[in-house]
C-alpha cells in the first residue's frame, strides 16, 4: 500500500503495492473500490466517483504469467496479467462500459461512468479463452446469454457440434 500526492495535491491510498511502484494513473482507494456485489457475480470493482467517456481512468499492474488463471486478463497468446488488487475484479457485461487496452495497461471509460457504479468489461475484448465459461446475467439487450472467450464455442455451437456428430454416428 503506497501513499502519494495524486492531480488534485491531495494524498491518495494506492490499491496496489508498492513493489508495483507509483504510476499516477494506477487505482487509488478514493476512486475505486472492490466489494462483493452478490452471491452470483461475486467481488467487482466499484468507482467511487464518475468518469467521463472516453477518459483513460485507471492503469493496470501485476505480475506476467504464462497461464490463463482465475482473475488474469490476457496481454498476448503466451501471456497474461495476474491481477488480484484491481482489473482482475472487473466484471462482466455484455453491454461494458469500460474498455482495456492491453499493450499499454490502461482502462478507457467507454460512456460516462456515474459515482457508484460498478465497472464492466466485455471478457471477450481482451481474452481467447476463459478461465470458466459461464452464463451472462447481466440482462442487457445486447446480451449473449454465454459467455465465452473470442476463440472458444458458446454453448449453442457446442450443442449444435454435439448433436451433428451424435446424427453423424
Amino acid at each position: 500500500v503506497l501513499f502519494f500526492i495524486n492531480f488534485y495535491g491531495a494524498f491518495a491510498l494506492m490499491l496496489y503495492p508498492l513493489e508495483f511502484g507509483n504510476d499516477p494513473l494506477y487505482p487509488q482507494e478514493n476512486d475505486f473500490q472492490v466489494v462483493e456485489k452478490d452471491d452470483l457475480s461475486g467481488k467487482g470493482v466499484f468507482s467511487r466517483r464518475a468518469f467521463k467517456k472516453g477518459r483513460v481512468i485507471a492503469k493496470m499492474a501485476g505480475p506476467m504469467v504464462p497461464d490463463i488463471r482465475q482473475h488474469t486478463l490476457q496481454i498476448d497468446e503466451r501471456t497474461h496479467l495476474y491481477d488480484t488488487y484491481f482489473s482482475g475484479y472487473f466484471l462482466h457485461s455484455c453491454d461494458p462500459n469500460i474498455s482495456l487496452n492491453m499493450r499499454d495497461l490502461t482502462v478507457t471509460a467507454l460512456k460516462n461512468i456515474p459515482e457508484n457504479s460498478f465497472l464492466y468489461m466485455d471478457y471477450s475484448e481482451t481474452e481467447d479463452r476463459l478461465y470458466k465459461q459461464f452464463p451472462c446475467n447481466c440482462s442487457t439487450r445486447r446480451c449473449r446469454g454465454w459467455i465465452t472467450g473470442k476463440k472458444e464455442l458458446g454453448l449453442a455451437e457446442m450443442e449444435v457440434i454435439s448433436y451433428e456428430t451424435f446424427a453423424g454416428q
